[in-house]
């Protein structure tokens, strides 16, 4: 067994090479192997949001706090809230991130594949974000 006390680990500021406007992630669990679970708590301040992405065996969000967007490649915007889980299946391009007034967090969880979990691609611009 191994915990990990609250507080314990550092929230980061994320990578501008994956997300765009402040986006802060703090590490909730990325199990040992065999195991193969990664999860994360995401918030994304008003108009924050992921750049479109992969995962190999695609991911869970669940929102905590706020509202925000969700969108898959070719398929309209989607508003999501508090108490709303989203299911990626495995290589489904998306994005997600804050409403352009609203705050947003959610819990990011996947699986790694021989030790990747996502694959980054382009970020979503000003016109795609606006619908």
């Amino acid at each position: 067994m191994k915990i990990i006390r609250g507080g314990s680990v550092p929230t980061v500021i994320a990578s501008d090479a994956y997300f765009t406007g402040r986006v802060t992630q703090t590490p909730i669990v990325e199990a040992e192997a065999p195991a193969r679970l990664r999860a994360v708590s995401v918030s994304f301040e008003p108009g924050a949001r992921t750049h479109w992405h992969t995962h190999p065996l695609g991911q869970t969000l669940h929102v905590v706090a706020g509202a925000g967007l969700v969108q898959v490649w070719g398929e309209p915007i989607q508003q999501i809230g508090v108490g709303d889980t989203v299911w990626f299946p495995p290589g489904e391009k998306h994005w997600h991130g804050a409403g352009p007034q609203t705050a947003m967090t959610h819990i990011a969880m996947q699986e790694a594949l021989d030790g990747k979990a996502v694959d980054w691609l382009e970020p979503v611009d000003d016109a795609q974000y606006g619908g």
